[in-house]
């Protein structure tokens, strides 16, 4: 992790908070309504966004410990993941390869995984090792049956897979270096609190509001935003984004008390890990993280966004992560007071607009929405969206090796 360059964006914004400027998009642009309501195209980027690039799973909090699983269905392809023995990720497509039954659900701890179908029995590394009643099977080779493999990169306490056994697309190469600086965070040894999923509208729709402060002080007047900025600078990094406030002060919470803290006044060194990484942290195509205090301690929650079956439809899962499990009862029930907080805002705010939005948009009548100057988290955002799902799959590995190129300059 580069504290340098996270300290050089924290400078940046102190700069502008200081000129009271912040860093604008060249004009306003705008996005074909139907961007939100097609479902052809809809289906596309099911097709070439979510089962071709790499996501973002689960928090590596969620699977501590060997034998740890978790199956989960991504636009239609079921995922196993299993943490092995020496430590390291494994993930699977989770069908048997007898007759493609799911071979496990939910979560939880196994040495190995058996079909409820037939019997067939696998080893947490997805090696065949039972085909029941093997006599009256029939002679197969074993080896040749194991389950199908994912690509699978984990950093920064983070675990991504790419839905695409044959992909060509390097994990690390996609992240452009972005993985490194989340390492700031220092999740990896953090512990998974709470965890719950909430149905949102078309996923560009629910994504968008992830990349916009304009809207802080407006919808959020009444919960936490109205004494909110409604700007941001935006720091990318290929498709990811982190946004932040352009502000001389952040807000050092401890304990009971808020404390405000002047940066200017403060020497690099002497900079709050809590401050560098303020702000909200994306990962493309569908990750949101931001910081927050809770139960006496640092957290953060980490939203990850999945289309729903229909084009007007999304799911979010909301994983709410802490440095160390709260241990008082008290410090149990701020940490929940807190995480209920976040679902409030999002669940009665964030997307009960956005199903609002996305009905109206429905109807046809207006052919375009306006993404200003002052948000240019989302016009970088649908740009990377089109380039993507248009691109063909050498296109996609030549586009993060160009970008790998460029920063290296």
């Amino acid at each position: 992790m580069s504290r340098e360059e996270l300290v050089a964006m924290t400078r940046n914004l102190v700069a502008h908070g200081a000129a009271d400027t912040m860093e604008y998009a060249d004009e306003v642009v705008r996005i074909p309504a139907s961007a939100y309501t097609d479902p052809a195209l809809f289906e596309v980027e099911k097709r070439q966004i979510f089962r071709r690039l790499p996501l973002m799973v689960a928090p590596s909090c969620e699977l501590p410990n060997p034998g740890d699983f978790k199956a989960m269905d991504i636009c239609g392809v079921p995922l196993l993941l299993s943490r092995q023995k020496d430590g390291s990720m494994g993930a699977f497509l989770n069908m048997c390869t007898h007759r493609g039954n799911p071979l496990a659900s939910g979560c939880g701890n196994a040495s190995r995984f058996t079909c409820g179908y037939h019997g067939w029995t696998f080893k947490a590394d997805g090696d065949l090792i039972g085909v029941a009643d093997a006599q009256d099977f029939g002679k197969i080779d074993k080896s040749q049956h194991c389950l199908t493999k994912f690509p699978v990169y984990e950093n920064a306490g983070l675990i991504w897979v790419t839905l695409d056994p044959a992909s060509k697309l390097d994990i690390a190469d996609y992240l452009c270096g972005y993985d490194e600086l989340l390492k700031a965070f220092e999740f990896e040894g953090w512990t998974l609190f709470a965890q719950r999923t909430l149905p949102g509208p078309n996923w560009k729709t629910a994504y968008d509001g992830y990349l916009d402060f304009y809207h802080l002080p407006v919808l959020h007047k009444d919960t936490f935003g109205a004494d909110f900025y409604n700007r941001a600078n935006y720091f990318a990094f290929g498709p990811h984004q982190r946004l932040s406030t352009p502000s001389k002060f952040a807000i050092k919470v401890s304990g009971d008390d808020d404390q405000q803290l002047d940066l200017e006044a403060l020497s690099d060194d002497d900079l709050p890990q809590e401050v560098l990484v303020q702000g909200v942290w994306t990962i493309f195509p569908h990750i949101s993280i931001a910081s927050f205090y809770g139960g006496g301690q640092r957290g953060a929650m980490i939203s990850q966004l999945f289309p729903g079956e229909k084009v007007g439809e999304s799911f979010t899962t909301q994983f709410y992560v802490m440095e160390n499990q709260p241990e008082t009862p008290e410090q149990v029930q701020a940490a929940h007071d807190q995480f209920n907080f976040l679902e409030v805002v999002v669940r009665d705010e964030d997307y009960a607009t956005g199903k609002r939005q996305q009905q109206a948009l429905a109807s046809g009548l207006m052919k375009e929405v306006l993404f200003g100057r002052n948000e240019k988290g989302g016009q970088v955002f649908h740009q990377w969206v089109e380039r993507l799902t248009n691109a063909t799959d050498d296109e996609l590995v030549e586009i993060f090796a160009q970008e790998q190129r460029q920063a290296a300059e």
